[in-house]
């Protein structure tokens, strides 16, 4: 039995994993996968695996892209989501923001430096046409710390996934204004090269186990249901959440890449650009 160390967010986005590791689907190909859920993000991920806390990650594609130029010794080997992220932009209910031009030159609190709440904050004021290089940033680690920020005045909004934020609208924490989604595929699988160079079938492995879930994961008997109970959503936001997500199971192509890279560099979020062959494996 080979042990593999994965990790990600606790959202809905993931479940195909959990029900693969819970059926034994892993243990059958002789994998023991290893789960850790980091409610952090996408930052806390990147560090991870630099620091050989775990050998994959599914991540934020732009976060991983940023971190891998940067230096990050990882590679991107396929597409899980191609859909986009939906990122809601949320204050405080109780705060005077209305509308999304009232957040200009407004604080955006973030998980941490890096991360997709982060980046895509930087997105959200290009496509506003708000000045970028002058977007004032609190780091709160968790949605947890997003809510206490925004209540105490330390941060304006958040940007956080629409559906799994849902909750605390629907509660009156959070109000959301508006949306924000990628302009490109949301989520990618990513490992440590080391780890590939290793056990390069040992991750292909993983990789036939969970496509042969993720391609079918709609057609699970009630699927809506278990979702909105594992994860605190009403069955009609899941519904709808299930509609607009479409998982992948190929590699990320290169025009795909090179759109997401310029953006990148356009938005001086990452200094450098590097070449498709030295990112996708």
């Amino acid at each position: 039995m080979k042990t593999i160390r994965i990790a990600g967010v606790p959202e809905h986005f993931n479940l195909p994993w959990h029900l693969c590791i819970d059926n034994g689907e892993f243990d059958v190909v002789g994998i023991d996968l290893q789960w850790t859920d980091v409610p952090e993000g996408t930052g806390k991920l990147c560090q991870m695996l630099r620091d050989d806390q775990t050998d994959m990650a599914v991540i934020l594609t732009e976060g991983i892209m940023k971190d891998i130029a940067a230096g990050n010794d990882s590679s991107i080997i396929q597409v899980y989501v191609q859909s986009p992220l939906i990122w809601g932009i949320h204050v405080d209910a109780k705060s005077p923001y209305k509308q999304l031009s009232d957040l200009e030159n407004k604080k955006a609190a973030i998980s941490r430096l890096g991360s997709g709440s982060h980046l895509m904050s930087i997105v959200n004021a290009k496509n506003n046409n708000w000045q970028t290089d002058t977007l004032s940033f609190e780091t709160v680690n968790t949605i947890d710390g997003a809510v206490e920020a925004l209540a105490a005045g330390k941060a304006d909004y958040f940007m956080w996934e629409r559906f799994m934020t849902k909750p605390l609208v629907d509660n009156g924490t959070f109000r959301r204004i508006a949306d924000c989604p990628t302009p490109w595929p949301c989520f990618v699988i990513a490992v440590r090269n080391e780890f590939l160079k290793n056990h390069t079938a040992s991750v292909e492995l993983v990789l036939e186990v969970i496509n042969s879930t993720t391609v079918e994961f709609k057609e699970i008997p009630s699927i809506d249901r278990t979702l909105a109970s594992k994860y605190n959503q009403k069955t009609e936001d899941i519904q709808e959440w299930l509609s607009l997500t479409r998982w992948s199971q190929k590699k990320l192509d290169k025009n795909t890449f090179d759109t997401i890279q310029n953006q990148l560099f356009e938005l001086k979020i990452i200094e450098n650009k590097i070449s498709y062959e030295a990112v996708v494996k």
